[in-house]
């Protein structure tokens, strides 16, 4: 065994691509690696802006011989009357090197055909490493790739050295007459020169010595060291810590290779602009860190990660905060332009941005996001009402803004705050910034009622018009990002435990657009066929049990908060020992009724003993549970159900269905129909085996 290094340097890759990139170059060469039969003990990957590297430990020098089987024509084809090898036989025996005494019969789905086992010599690793190499460059797929010079190949960026050494030897391999060496390159400024690497055991020791942190690991707590040390040597800033942002953290560490914080401040008049400005402003233009106090308050200083070791701090702290002071006069410019006029007063100006071709304006949007909030207080929340119908109006306008114009991220977010200083309540401000939550899988939800019906007519809205013109997603595109926003509607009505019909919404959604898309009833459907696809998704992902979740979802979807408790009740009454048996004679129940849509059952055809009692009970458990199944309370319901295993037993032991007396056979199958539409309205459970 042996280990593998290999290194595609480049020009500096975009941050987001890094990680993506990472991940297809260990899943591809485990893959590749597999597929040839090579083993090893480990696959390591490592990156920075300049390389992306992968280090394999203990992979195996050669492959192993195996068997071959290479299947060959039919006996029909290969053997004559007589048992004799016939041309055929003979031409593919030759062809593989073999003499055609070799093949033998074998039997299989298709029939008999003519086999050759052969041994395979496993070739050298070393042999094989090439070829694999060249894929994994072929492989990378990148959000954006680009060709330079008057190459063919792509990439994310121009590449600029290969290293590939196994064994610590030379891998051969060129691109674009780039050729491998066992050279890599240090950090660009502190180290620019080539370095040789001695194996894949000191690589990346070896970088650091070159001011270069390979490990996306190791650098992003070197990350978060540096931000924390440059505040703490700050002065004045006792007690004082960085505002932490994960995202932002993983972004500094894909674009530095060797990173040192630099702490700086700005005028104290800045603090007047709303925090998600200053964040803003810090964040996303300029990667900086905002610094605050023991309460969480924003202060007048940021952090800034360079990509060098900083010898004059006075210099580069001034850099930056020259930078940043240019951005905030603008900021606040913006600020004090957009207060002149109110929120309401530029609410006809929503006539001028396109919410979509073929679906109006944002003034249209707004004046149906109107309707439908109004109609999702009348169901959920009543004393709601005039509060959800002016949370609507007013919750698209800061689109209008220059603070939103420069800032897209801030949508929402300055819209809260003009409604504040426009001496709208608090909860109206509360809602329209809440309205875009959740922003993305598994982040924060609105956390109050308007916020929440806000979100909810915004997201029925677009889902009806997106379906209403056709523009459903694809299996590769999605243009409009309904996938997120059916899985909002549902995390929103699922967190808040709302009671409510989605297609009842879906029908008054597309009514709204009047003739601009196709309202039909097939349009619900596919509507609701999304959605549904969507919930079934998401609860398996999180944990609920599956057979439970299609036993639910596949006799219709409407009410989400309902489906979760008919999903948890079959998960947790499948833990029950009769269930099992109990499923297994619905399964027959189905299978025998078809498509029998049942009837009266009348006691003078009941002429056997089994099915007396099975009628008997059966009434009994119908009464009890009628009323438990109208509260909802499905996990009494099935416990109640229970009482029917044992004479649901006795009945297909002792009974025969399918009489030859048509009333009696009628009977019979009224019986069983009426047993299946008690089941069926919490679920489907011949879908679910034993647990």
């Amino acid at each position: 065994m042996a280990d593998l290094l290999f290194e595609i340097g480049t020009e500096e890759l975009p941050a987001g691509f890094i990680l993506p990139a990472l991940e297809q170059l260990q899943q591809n060469f485990i893959r590749k690696a597999g597929e040839l039969q090579l083993g090893l003990r480990q696959v390591k990957v490592a990156g920075t802006p300049r390389r992306l590297a992968l280090m394999v430990q203990d992979l195996v020098e050669r492959q192993p011989d195996r068997l071959e089987e290479l299947m060959g024509p039919s006996t029909k084809a290969g053997l004559d009357a007589e048992g004799g090898f016939t041309k055929a036989a003979q031409g593919f025996a030759r062809s593989k090197g073999a003499e055609v005494t070799a093949l033998r019969v074998v039997e299989t789905a298709k029939g008999e055909y003519l086999v050759l086992t052969r041994e395979v010599v496993g070739l050298q690793t070393s042999e094989l490493l090439p070829d694999l190499l060249r894929g994994l460059l072929a492989e990378f797929s990148f959000a954006k790739s680009m060709k330079w010079g008057s190459n063919s190949n792509t990439f994310a960026r121009p590449v600029q050295w290969l290293l590939a050494l196994y064994d610590q030897k030379v891998i051969p391999l060129s691109l674009d007459g780039i050729v491998s060496s066992h050279s890599s390159r240090g950090h660009r400024f502190m180290a620019p020169d080539f370095i040789q690497i001695q194996g894949a055991s000191s690589y990346e020791q070896q970088l650091e010595t070159a001011h270069v942190l390979v490990d996306t690991a190791r650098r992003r707590q070197r990350v978060l060291a540096e931000v924390k040390r440059a505040v703490d040597e700050a002065p004045g800033l006792a007690g004082a810590q960085v505002a932490v942002d994960e995202v932002l953290v993983d972004t500094v560490t894909n674009l530095v290779e060797f990173p040192f914080g630099v702490c700086g401040a700005f005028d104290k008049r800045f603090l007047a602009l709303p925090d998600e400005v200053l964040i803003t402003s810090m964040r996303e233009h300029q990667k900086y860190f905002p610094v605050v106090d023991g309460k969480g308050a924003l202060l007048p200083f940021f952090v800034a990660v360079n990509n060098t070791r900083v010898t004059d701090i006075a210099l580069t702290r001034k850099g930056h905060e020259r930078v940043l002071r240019a951005r905030l006069d603008d900021a606040l410019f913006f600020f004090g332009a957009d207060r002149k006029r109110s929120l309401e007063d530029r609410f006809p100006d929503l006539a001028g941005i396109i919410f979509q071709a073929r679906l109006g304006t944002m003034l249209e949007k707004s004046e149906r996001l109107i309707k439908l909030a109004v109609m999702l207080a009348e169901k959920i929340a009543p004393e709601h009402i005039d509060a959800a119908r002016r949370a609507a109006r007013l919750c698209k306008i800061d689109l209008l803004t220059d603070m939103v114009g420069e800032f897209p991220t801030l949508q929402g977010d300055m819209g809260a705050a003009y409604a504040l200083s426009d001496g709208e309540p608090a909860e109206i401000a509360l809602a329209i910034r809440e309205h875009y939550l959740p922003k993305r899988a598994g982040s924060e939800l609105p956390t109050s009622t308007l916020g929440a019906l806000i979100g909810l007519a915004d997201r029925f809205d677009t889902l009806a018009g997106s379906f209403g013109i056709g523009q459903q997603p694809t299996g590769t595109t999605d243009p409009f990002g309904l996938r997120r926003q059916a899985l909002a509607l549902l995390h929103i009505i699922g967190d808040r435990g709302y009671s409510l019909s989605l297609r009842e919404m879906v029908y008054k959604a597309l009514a709204l657009y009047g003739d601009k898309v196709d309202g039909s009833a097939v349009t619900v459907e596919a509507v609701m066929a999304f959605i549904r696809g969507r919930f079934v998704n998401d609860a398996v992902a999180i944990g609920l049990d599956q057979e439970a979740v299609e036993a639910v979802t596949s006799l219709g979807f409407d009410d989400v908060n309902d489906s979760k408790k008919k999903i948890d009740a079959l998960a947790a009454i499948r833990q029950d020992e009769s269930f099992a048996v109990l499923a297994t004679a619905f399964k027959r129940i189905r299978n025998i009724i078809k498509e029998h849509q049942g009837g009266e059952v009348v006691s003078v055809f009941l002429v056997e003993e089994a099915e007396r009692n099975l009628a008997d009970i059966f009434a009994d458990v119908a009464t009890a549970v009628q009323p438990l199944l109208a509260r909802k309370e499905y996990g009494q319901a099935l416990a109640g159900m229970l009482a029917l295993k044992d004479p649901l037993d006795l009945f297909f032991e002792s009974v025969m269905v399918m009489a030859d007396d048509e009333k009696i056979r009628g009977n019979r199958l009224n019986l069983l129909a009426a047993i299946a539409r008690l089941f069926l309205q919490i679920g489907d459970i011949s879908k679910m085996s034993a647990s």
